[in-house]
């Protein structure tokens, strides 16, 4: 078996290897959300700026934005200025997808009572 290693001086970056072994999204959406984690938090996440440091353009980014969405990666909010208008989008960026709908999967009711208690009276 073939041994690789990679002997690392800089410019690496740490995260978490979730979303590269997640099936559910696309290569592209693995790509985008593994620079989008490593750009610095005061970078300005917008599409034309995403589109601008790679080869893709607008469309291509908006779509991979949309699929990180649904997997819940990415959760996008509007943001209104001060008269009410569109200012732009506020973005958070996960390392783990935020699921929609809580997990009720490990959950047990093993010790749980599902009958109304017979109540108990000192003045009987």
């Amino acid at each position: 078996m073939a041994v690789f290693r990679v002997e690392k001086t800089d410019n690496y970056t740490v995260m978490s290897n979730y979303h590269l072994r997640d099936k559910s999204i696309s290569l592209k959406a693995k790509g985008l959300l593994s620079q989008m984690l490593l750009l610095p938090p005061e970078w300005d996440y917008t599409l034309q700026g995403l589109a601008y440091i790679n080869k893709e353009g607008i469309n291509s980014v908006r779509e991979g934005v949309k699929e990180l969405e649904k997997a819940g990666y990415i959760k996008r909010r509007r943001v209104r200025g001060d008269k009410g208008l569109f200012a732009g989008n506020e973005y958070v960026i996960r390392e783990l997808p935020e699921s929609e709908k809580p997990s009720y999967e490990n959950r047990t009711l093993d010790n749980r009572t599902l009958e109304n208690p017979t109540l108990l009276s000192e003045s009987s």
